[in-house]
């Protein structure tokens, strides 16, 4: 029988991120398939928000390529990739906190591309993540929850396929987290991907199917939750890593 070839949707061959003399990432290669859940780990300082600034665009990469469906995209601008469907949210919020649920969200299309059908757009963006009786809302009288919700509706709102979420758990309660991971499951299994850099192991090891681990820049281990919890060099760089524990 013959093997089927999975076809990856992301590629990072040997990616190198310097500043100055720092070597942020040194040799990075990671593999992202359509329609799974990825997490990106490590201790503080480990190069993870790095890799994400570096697949969107953020930063330009010292070394190594990043392939998007097979093209090489390490030059190309945000605008770009953005409109090519890779989307992302940010560790601290970036809304327009005195415009409304939807008129945050429309600027997510209005940023990716020109969509003759904008309102059809947007308003499927707020069904997929809860918020559509919301729609009218100002973002500012929004939870914190809620408002990340909002964040990441604006994300996907103009056909993303892979989205890159820097620490969407923090600050969040229990049951927001609860509806977090309900939300990431319902964008997979409409086909597309995430990859999720997050400090709560407790979500990263029920949420992601699939697991890389960097450690001072360099990919370390990488797997599926049982595996990454039983990988020795995992558990050294987690040693002594203060509330970052790998349950």
């Amino acid at each position: 029988m013959q093997r089927q070839v999975v076809h990856q949707m992301l590629e990072t061959q040997q990616l190198g991120v310097s500043f100055g003399g720092v070597h942020a990432l040194s040799g990075v290669s990671l593999a992202i398939e359509p329609g799974r859940i990825y997490g990106l780990i490590g201790p503080n300082g480990a190069g993870k928000s790095t890799a994400i600034n570096a697949i969107t665009g953020t930063i330009v990469p010292t070394a190594g390529r990043i392939l998007w469906h097979g093209k090489d995209v390490s030059r190309w601008p945000q605008y770009r990739r953005a409109r090519s469907g890779l989307a992302r949210t940010f560790q601290n919020l970036a809304l327009f906190h005195k415009l409304s649920v939807w008129e945050n969200v429309a600027c997510g299309a209005l940023h990716a591309h020109d969509d003759p059908n904008l309102r059809g757009a947007v308003d499927a963006a707020l069904d997929a993540f809860g918020l559509a009786q919301l729609a009218d809302e100002p973002v500012n009288v929004l939870s914190l929850g809620t408002r990340k919700r909002v964040e990441m509706a604006r994300a996907t709102v103009a056909n993303a396929k892979l989205l890159l979420l820097d620490e969407p758990a923090a600050g969040l309660t229990g049951g927001e987290i609860t509806e977090f991971s309900e939300r990431m499951r319902e964008f997979r299994d409409r086909g597309g991907s995430v990859l999720l850099v997050e400090h709560d192991m407790s979500l990263v090891m029920t949420l992601c199917e699939h697991i890389f681990v960097l450690d001072f820049g360099k990919l370390i281990a990488g797997g599926t939750p049982d595996e990454v919890r039983a990988n020795p060099a995992v558990q050294a760089a987690y040693f002594g890593a203060g509330d970052e524990q790998l349950h």
